[in-house]
């Protein structure tokens, strides 16, 4: 009976701690629901997807990756500090005879610190080429690197476009179906020293680029560099009819106005032939006509560009030529033509003329302005008129001082855009070229259909130009990589 009470007793008492349990446990399971889901969450696995190709040697240009890294990762990429500067500074060489650094100028005070597409430190558990594309993704820039120093490295992804695959390289620059026996000459990347830059993303150019127009102005280096660029756009492009010159030209040598059109993003690429940028003129007097180089006028194609959203000058191998660097009877201000000037002066005068007119004209809140530097020859044993040659050379320079001083008449520049009130950004490409002995059109302008044809040709070379696919892609590069810093209209990241 006492055992039945107990039994009786204990029912109430075990009932409500049944229940008490019940709710302990069901509290617990949920905590440790909600935890795990909290784990797992916090665990998984993101997919971010970067606009650019890989940065990695063996990458593909064409292709935007797709990396997949750990959220917690992430975290671990740090912020690279970034100028505000942005588009209002002027980029000029400093033009020490060891050192092609770039610094910051605007309106003639030097900034210290070096032009860059950069990628600040990285943790070392973390993939550096991710870092890197997630800096140049958010337009992050080290300037403390200097893009135009560097080395070339070996890259077998290269080139852009196959060898003799546009049929807009210039005859002249396409070695492969001229020819040439060898193709490691397409097989470098440039490599700065100290941060990377992005290859050309021609998907992400021409978006940006939609609606609006890329000028190349100059002599033919430029046309070199025009080319290129129309190449490496129009490889993107599925339906390869849809890039084309307005005026049906194939063939671009002659002076004039050249534009290719991407239909499917109303913009165009432009070659404006204008050797010294200012203003050539022809007289008739008793004894024949003559020549002067008007050194206080604007060429008179200026019309044709002044409106772009993004202008490449250049101009410089002119300038070596017999009456300009004789200087005799040639060179003109005003009324008046100098009996003698020095190639130096009058080039900088020259560049005077094109400041004002870019400072009075160029609107710079629409308008990119970049001056490309001068690319070095290679002629051995006498110069492009007289026996030079380059035709053996296949391998670049390896060591930075076996290269030659910086171009006098560079350093004018030194002078003229530190004083311009318009940002321009100088692409100082010329000790980059100086190592690149080996990516010259040579005798390879033409194709031979004898022995004796190609014997005359060793004795006119072409050492000036470049090779296409070649040298004047990876400016196109860097083109690109300074866009992407001055971030202005549609180059905002």
């Amino acid at each position: 009976m006492e055992w039945n009470k107990r039994i009786t007793f204990s029912e109430p008492f075990s009932s409500h701690r049944t229940k008490v349990l019940s709710g302990f446990t069901l509290g617990l399971v949920a905590s440790l629901l909600f935890l795990s889901l909290l784990f797992l969450n916090s665990s998984s696995f993101s997919e971010w997807h970067f606009p650019f190709a890989n940065l990695s040697p063996s990458s593909n240009v064409s292709i935007t990756p797709l990396f997949t890294i750990h959220q917690e990762q992430l975290s671990k990429i740090p912020e690279v500090n970034v100028s505000n500067q942005g588009f209002e500074n002027t980029l000029l060489g400093n033009f020490s005879e060891n050192g092609y650094n770039a610094s910051f100028l605007s309106n003639g005070v030097d900034k210290v610190g070096n032009f860059s597409a950069g990628k600040g430190e990285i943790d070392e558990n973390l993939s550096g080429s991710v870092a890197v594309e997630e800096n140049l993704k958010d337009g992050k820039f080290d300037e403390k690197c200097d893009i135009f120093d560097g080395n070339w490295v070996r890259d077998d992804s290269k080139p852009y476009y196959e060898l003799g695959s546009c049929p807009f390289v210039d005859r002249d620059f396409d070695c492969h179906l001229n020819g040439r026996p060898d193709s490691d000459y397409v097989k470098w990347k440039w490599k700065p020293n100290g941060c990377d830059i992005p290859s050309l993303n021609a998907t992400d150019f021409l978006e940006k680029l939609r609606g609006q127009r890329l000028v190349f102005v100059g002599d033919s280096l430029n046309r070199n560099m025009w080319e290129s660029m129309v190449c490496i756009l129009r490889q993107s492009i599925n339906d390869k009819k849809r890039v084309y010159e307005i005026s049906g030209k194939h063939e671009f040598k002659k002076k004039g106005v050249y534009a290719f059109r991407f239909e499917d993003y109303n913009c165009s690429v432009d070659f404006v032939s204008s050797p010294f940028i200012v203003q050539e003129s022809t007289f008739k007097g008793v004894n024949g006509s003559f020549e002067t180089l008007r050194l206080d006028l604007m060429d008179q194609t200026t019309s044709t560009y002044h409106d772009a959203e993004i202008i490449v000058f250049n101009t410089g191998h002119w300038w070596t030529h017999e009456k300009t660097s004789r200087g005799e009877d040639y060179y003109q201000e005003g009324n008046h033509v100098y009996p003698r000037l020095k190639v130096l002066d009058a080039y900088t005068r020259a560049l005077k003329t094109w400041a004002r007119w870019i400072d009075n004209n160029i609107d710079a809140n629409r308008t990119n302005v970049f001056f490309r530097g001068y690319s070095v020859t290679h002629f051995r044993g006498g110069q492009w008129n007289s026996g030079g040659q380059c035709h053996k050379e296949t391998e670049p320079i390896y060591k930075g001082d076996h290269l030659r001083k910086y171009p006098s008449k560079m350093r004018a520049l030194d002078y003229v855009i530190p004083k311009m009130k318009t940002p321009v950004i100088y692409m100082n490409i010329s000790r980059m070229t100086d190592y690149r002995k080996d990516a010259h059109p040579s005798i390879y302008r033409m194709e031979y259909k004898t022995e004796a044809e190609r014997t005359t040709a060793e004795q006119h070379q072409d050492c000036s130009h470049w090779c296409l696919p070649g040298v004047p892609d990876t400016w196109n590069e860097l083109l690109y990589a300074s866009l992407l810093k001055i971030g202005k209209g549609h180059w905002k990241s």
